[in-house]
């Protein structure tokens, strides 16, 4: 009688509660895994990791204290085997590149069908790799780490605006970067104008490639 394969033990981490309870009824749903381990940060994540062995962790990139990015490249330096699925809101591009570039063996937007999410634990954990399918036409475009106005000192900022970049980066909306700084909406508008100006910007991809090659997103 052939004996059945335990099912693959998947680490949750994201910072929503619904978050998880919601990937949680998901995963246990399918018989050929179970989750057995939450956490709600970066530093839990990897702590976790370490303590239980998980056969696939699925990570968010925004995250309080230890972001997702950070998280996964200490990781892969203690534990280089670590199968890790990265799951998030972030379609830019320059996201999927840098985490595919610190070992992710899967790239998964929320707001896609959650059969993308199973078909990436599976694909991971058998050695392979996915890519939300919304994004693998933009995969082969690279990501250009000789854009020169990303390489510009963040000296030429002021604090705030530096600040603010690296907020938006993380991935918070104006509205929660205004709370967290104590300004108003309008100021952080007006921060995020004058910095994308200065840096010759044009959009949010700028931003988010300026803040990989600075290091900000290495950062707890």
């Amino acid at each position: 009688m052939t004996e059945k394969p335990h099912p693959l033990r998947i680490l949750l981490a994201d910072d929503h509660v619904t978050v998880r309870q919601g990937l949680k009824l998901l995963v246990d749903a399918e018989r050929d895994m179970t989750v057995i381990g939450e956490a709600s940060d970066g530093d839990e994540a990897v702590q976790k990791a370490r303590d239980l062995n998980p056969d696939v962790i699925v990570m968010d990139i925004s995250m309080p204290g230890m972001n997702g990015l950070a998280a996964t490249k200490a990781l892969k330096k203690s534990q280089p085997e670590t199968v890790i699925v990265t799951l998030t809101r972030h379609g830019d591009h320059a996201y999927l590149q840098e985490l595919l570039r610190a070992g992710v063996s899967g790239y998964v937007l929320k707001r896609s069908a959650p059969t993308e999410l199973l078909h990436a634990i599976r694909a991971a954990a058998a050695g392979g790799q996915y890519i939300d399918t919304t994004l693998t036409a933009g995969v082969t475009g690279g990501f250009s780490g000789k854009d020169t106005r990303a390489k510009m000192p963040a000296s030429a900022l002021s604090e705030r605006e530096a600040a603010v970049l690296r907020l938006i980066a993380s991935g918070y909306s104006n509205k929660e970067i205004a709370a967290r700084l104590s300004l108003s909406v309008k100021t952080v508008e007006a921060h995020k104008a004058n910095a994308m100006r200065k840096l010759d910007m044009t959009g949010r991809i700028d931003i988010v490639k300026y803040a990989i090659l600075q290091g900000w997103l290495d950062k707890a």
